[in-house]
């Protein structure tokens, strides 16, 4: 089992682990794993959950159930603006492109404040029972047919601009991990990394991160070491300004993401897509200050 792990440690990530020396400073070299031969990958792949998909109905409970029934063919809505039907239900937890257009529809009447990001959690959640509470409807922070059907009659088709904006993501209430010392604070939710020392954001920037099969990893960890200049010993790609904080995976930035967007993901790192603002951010950051991956 302790095999396995160590596998699992290095290989979910931009960075193999014959390629990771000792950083500087106290830099630490991931465990040594198995040899495992690696053919070169292109430098990003779309993530797995990043393609619209509905709601199974079976998933939901009788209570949740809409009395409407599926389609002819028993399939989702084709597309997320087709006709909402029992199956094209959002939750939270979701992450498809439906929700990146809840989201930017919700964002012309004021009520999403930042970016779209195709993931359904709690500030999307909040936005959806302040529209439900304008509109008379229940207030349960879960889209139903009948939020669907109002919210669509109210908002117009949003634009490629307006799903995918190249504004900054704005940051989320920062984890209470990240109030002391100096830390970068990324969050999966609002898809930025915020700069903090003692409690104060000194900088901030949008990030994206790993797909379903390769995730990018949750918790508190350190700067293990950096490497301004880098290319992945895996996939053969560039990773400038890299911060490596846990095995393979590191904060770099992506010429992928600056051109992209959201419709790719990484191998497990935590891209960025403004390369002046890594830039001064890898200067200030020293091996040894604390990474938190939250939600």
């Amino acid at each position: 089992m302790l095999g396995v792990a160590a596998v699992a440690l290095v290989t979910t990530g931009c960075e193999g682990p014959g390629g990771v020396p000792a950083g500087p400073g106290g830099g630490t070299t991931p465990p040594a794993a198995p040899s495992q031969s690696s053919s070169a990958a292109p430098s990003e792949q779309p993530s797995a959950s990043a393609s619209p998909s509905g709601r199974p109905s079976e998933s939901a409970s009788a209570s949740k159930r809409p009395s409407a029934s599926p389609s002819d063919d028993g399939k989702p809505a084709a597309s997320p603006s087709a006709t909402p039907s029992a199956r094209a239900l959002m939750d939270d937890g979701d992450e498809n492109e439906q929700v990146r257009e809840l989201q930017a529809r919700l964002r012309q009447l004021d009520f999403f404040d930042r970016a779209p990001t195709g993931f359904y959690g709690s500030i999307t959640a909040k936005a959806v029972k302040r529209f439900q509470n304008r509109r008379g409807l229940p207030q349960t922070g879960v889209v139903d047919e009948a939020t669907w059907r109002q919210l669509l009659a109210v908002t117009k088709k949003p634009t490629a601009a307006e799903l995918k904006p190249a504004t900054t993501n704005k940051l989320d209430e920062p984890d209470p991990r990240c109030k002391q010392g100096r830390v970068l604070c990324i969050s999966k939710e609002s898809r930025t990394l915020a700069w903090m020392i003692d409690g104060r954001v000194v900088s901030s920037m949008d990030v994206r991160f790993g797909s379903e099969n390769t995730p990018t990893r949750e918790g508190v960890f350190a700067v293990g070491w950096k490497a301004k200049d880098w290319t992945s010993t895996i996939y053969h790609t560039p990773m400038p300004y890299a911060m490596f904080f846990s095995g393979g995976q590191a904060v770099h930035y992506s010429a992928d993401f600056a051109a992209r967007g959201y419709a790719g993901a990484s191998h497990g790192c935590v891209n960025v897509r403004d390369k002046a603002k890594l830039s001064a951010l890898f200067d200030q950051v020293k091996v040894g200050d604390k990474v938190v991956v939250h939600w």
